[in-house]
């Protein structure tokens, strides 16, 4: 069975949740399926130990109730703490509360059981779920924290943002994250992501066939199927990439980017630029082409006499006029185009220029690979402060009709009909220079066989992602990662 990958917003939850008990599932029953998924997890996981519930004033709070009344009834021991008046508990989470016959102290009541025989030995984080629509203060992150007992989170760590994955006020660091039906937001993005621990989804009950109503959009980016090596291909049905050079002495960049397009597939590839810098790549390469291109006008002529299927221009290129001018004559060539780094600065004082050109050839795939500083010049008054990187990303591809890479620990992939791609397999390992240009050249190289582009730059992500987490150094460089692609 395929995996499923939704991502799911709060908002969207909350409809699968309605939808579930629309179709017979009483929303009791859902909370208790949570509650039984939490202690399962608890009991896989812990010894038999004192527990401390930590509940808050909504239905995460009832999740809450219902593990301590489940695991006080396999005899652990067990102390619930409510957040909150109790008079204003209501719905599901006030009868939950009801049936816990335990006594429910308050939050001083638990940090006065930090010491002593009866210090608790496991904290169940039950404050505020995925749908926090307020502030955490920082006194009850520190006081849990206080405790340097492991935690247990519901749903998401209290304190974070299920839509955003951002910190509000303050937030709980979890070792363990129970969620329902589907990730969140919060479960795949910075900084939530690193608040969560290991995150655990669990089935309460909510059929496949109710996600299936809903209208997502978002998903996570898993392992890729790549384009087949069939017994009768040859190197032209492979695919020609060509990329950009930088000048002589910043010839590096785009060279990495050519041997990432190389390894991962390509059939042909050529470094295209001056003469100069030609001479510093054929020092260097073997199996890469180099076409002494001069000039912008002279690269248009090349590209009309060439089967090029992808080409990449960015990396190292300069911000000048030269990068320009060469970016929209591949623009306006309608091949498949990467732009990254350079090529996207150069445009950050009239972006317009560059969207007007893309949307000019919409059946010309382009994908643009910015970091957040890159990202901010191009889109600077798009975004609001409360949209989550999804949503930055996506409204970015509306905008410039390009599929966008945000790069990051949580790079997004988005095309400019909204579906957007969050990626976790990213390794520390990647913040190190060159690291950006290989994945350019990847995206490149999957284009050139014929890939689509979003599922191209999907890919190449993950690609990007899995050499490092596979190269054995500690302190990989750039090239080490073109060492690992294919394998």
């Amino acid at each position: 069975m395929t995996a499923r990958t939704e991502i799911l917003t709060p908002e969207q939850m909350y409809a699968a949740d309605a939808l579930a008990v629309a179709n017979g599932i009483p929303s009791l029953k859902l909370m208790e399926n949570a509650g039984q998924a939490v202690v399962a997890e608890i009991i896989k996981r812990f010894d038999k130990c004192p527990v401390a519930v930590l509940c808050g004033p909504g239905n995460n709070g009832g999740d809450g109730f219902v593990v301590a009344r489940l695991l006080a009834a396999q005899k652990w021991p067990v102390k619930a703490y409510l957040i909150g008046d109790r008079a204003a508990l209501k719905g599901d989470a006030a009868k939950m509360a009801t049936k816990w016959k335990g006594q429910i102290g308050d939050f001083a009541d638990f940090e006065k059981n930090h010491g002593g025989k009866s210090a608790h030995r496991l904290i169940v984080d039950a404050i505020y779920g995925a749908g926090l629509n307020r502030d955490m203060p920082g006194a009850i992150a520190d006081g849990i924290h206080g405790a340097g007992r492991p935690v247990v989170a519901i749903d998401v760590p209290s304190g974070i943002d299920g839509r955003t994955g951002q910190v509000r006020g303050a937030a709980v660091i979890a070792d363990v994250t129970v969620t329902f039906v589907r990730k969140k937001p919060a479960h795949v993005l910075l900084p939530g992501r690193t608040r969560c621990g290991e995150v655990v989804v669990a089935d309460i009950g909510v059929d496949d066939s109710v996600i299936d109503m809903l209208p997502i959009r978002c998903f996570e980016n898993t392992k890729p199927d790549l384009p087949v090596l069939l017994d009768d291909t040859h190197k032209f049905k492979r695919g020609h990439a060509l990329i950009w050079s930088g000048p002589a002495l910043a010839t590096g960049a785009s060279r990495l980017a050519a041997q990432a397009a190389a390894r991962i597939g390509a059939g042909l590839t050529t470094l295209a630029g001056p003469r100069e810098a030609l001479m510093v790549h054929a020092h260097h390469l073997t199996s890469i082409m180099l076409k002494e291109v001069a000039t912008p006008h002279e690269l248009a002529d090349y590209l009309k006499e060439r089967k090029v299927t992808a080409c990449c221009i960015g990396p190292a290129a300069g911000v000048n006029d030269v990068t320009r001018r060469a970016a929209l004559c591949l623009l306006k060539s309608g091949i498949d185009t990467v732009l990254d780094a350079d090529a996207l600065t150069v445009f950050a004082e009239d972006p317009q220029i560059l969207f007007d050109v893309i949307k000019s050839l919409p059946d010309r795939a382009v994908v643009m690979t910015p970091h957040e500083g890159e990202f901010s010049k191009l889109f600077m008054n798009l975004c609001n402060d409360s949209d989550s990187k999804v949503e930055r990303a996506v409204k970015a591809a509306e905008l410039s009709g390009a599929r966008i890479i945000l790069k990051g620990a949580d790079s997004v992939i988005t095309n400019p009909n909204g579906i957007a791609k969050v990626n976790t397999n990213a390794s520390a390992k990647l913040a190190t220079a060159g690291s950006g240009d290989v994945l350019a050249g990847i995206v490149t190289g999957l284009f050139a066989q014929g890939m689509d582009a979003l599922n191209a730059a999907a890919a190449a992500v993950w690609l990007h992602g899995e050499a490092a987490n596979t190269c054995p150094r500690r302190t990989l460089i750039a090239e080490d990662l073109i060492d690992r692609l294919g394998l």
